[in-house]
């Protein structure tokens, strides 16, 4: 693993001065002469999808470690509110899946039904949940087919948790939050000042001095992309903060959850060109850029190219290492996978379960290794 032979000194180091309070990084100025090694701009983005969750628990304290630990150069949330207002990192707008939340009978009163983007969804939703409730809980492996040893063993983080993981990394390591779900947070959550959950998630930034446009010294020196499916939000959060953005783009039969907009529509040139006044680039799901056919990759779209001349980035999701995801082209090898994304579309990004793999794969590979 990447950082393994300087990390483990680094951790007697702390069992030796009986340090307890933050897990395992020092912070970003202390301890390490403000010197930290910067983030790479030469290659495309490691995105650590909801952290290292091919292998851990996903957004989890350790799962964000792991990847830091394998190369990540971006940590991926998602954003959601408790109950009581507290911004949180969590996937699923409800807590049944990623939880051991059915073997907590003292909140069995707590299932309810919402309609959320359009459809009645039934279960336990962490807007009805106080922050410390949700830390009661513990997180668990999304697939079955993925290690479960770890179930059990984590607590939900808060968003502020997450900024920390990253400031107290060894090298600079962006993160890439989204504003998940925020017509059903703000359905849903209410803040005593007034202010919406948009106005939230960019408080939050700001408290840790988060700021700067896209390669700007200030960017650089703690990168950020903040994603949305919710074109609004993007465009309401755009006088707000000057970090970039990034506008994610559902399957082609799912509409904007905010504007109701087809997929076709917000991929056309003319909406490219109205939303890359907000945004520095989109994030499609990687089989609405190449379609599949049978399992086989069929004939490339122009979307990549249509973005690029608008200028705009393209961050596809999700490279998984597990057969189930691989077509049938890349003959189980998720390296052939990443050369075929990287080097004949062209992407800018991409959004990994698996950041270790996607890290030796462009050290081994690139011709322009700056160390």
């Amino acid at each position: 693993m990447a950082f393994l032979p300087s990390f483990a000194p680094f951790v007697f180091l702390l069992l030796v001065i009986g340090c307890t309070a933050r897990p395992f990084y020092p912070l970003p100025n202390k301890g390490d002469g403000g010197s930290r090694k910067p983030l790479q701009t030469f290659r495309p983005y490691n995105i650590a999808h909801r952290g290292s969750n091919g292998e851990l628990p996903e957004e989890t304290s350790a799962a964000y470690t792991k990847a830091i630990e394998e190369g990540a150069d971006f940590i991926e949330t998602d954003i959601l509110s408790s109950k009581d207002g507290v911004l949180i990192c969590f996937h699923d707008f409800n807590l049944d899946n990623t939880t051991d939340i059915a073997n907590h009978e003292e909140f069995a009163d707590r299932k309810r039904t919402y309609e959320v983007e359009g459809k009645n969804s039934t279960g336990f939703f962490t807007v009805d949940f106080t922050l410390k409730e949700l830390k009661s809980l513990r997180v668990k492996q999304r697939f079955g087919y993925r290690d479960q040893q770890f179930n059990g063993k984590f607590q939900i983080i808060t968003f502020e948790e997450f900024i920390n993981i990253a400031l107290d990394a060894p090298r600079v390591v962006g993160i890439y939050p989204e504003i998940k779900n925020p017509v059903f947070i703000n359905q849903h959550v209410k803040w005593s000042d007034g202010k919406i959950f948009e106005d939230k998630f960019v408080e939050t930034l700001q408290k840790y001095g988060l700021k700067g446009s896209y390669l700007s010294k200030d960017w650089l020196r703690q990168p950020v992309f903040i994603q949305s499916f919710a074109p609004t939000s993007l465009v309401y959060i755009a006088n707000k903060t000057d970090l970039p953005k990034i506008f994610l783009i559902g399957d082609v039969d799912i509409p904007t959850q905010d504007t109701n907009q087809s997929y076709w529509e917000i991929i056309s040139d003319e909406y490219l060109n109205y939303i890359k006044q907000y945004v520095v680039g989109i994030g499609p799901g990687k089989d609405t850029l190449v379609p599949v056919v049978n399992n086989y990759m069929a004939t490339p779209t122009d979307l990549v190219s249509r973005a690029h001349a608008h200028n705009l980035q393209v961050h596809p999701y999700t490279y998984r290492n597990e057969n189930l995801f691989l077509h049938f082209n890349f003959s189980q090898d998720p390296y052939v996978e990443y050369d075929y994304w990287i080097n004949k579309i062209g992407v800018d990004g991409l959004f990994t379960d698996f950041t270790g793999s996607l890290h030796r794969f462009q050290e081994w590979t690139s011709k322009h290794q700056r160390r």
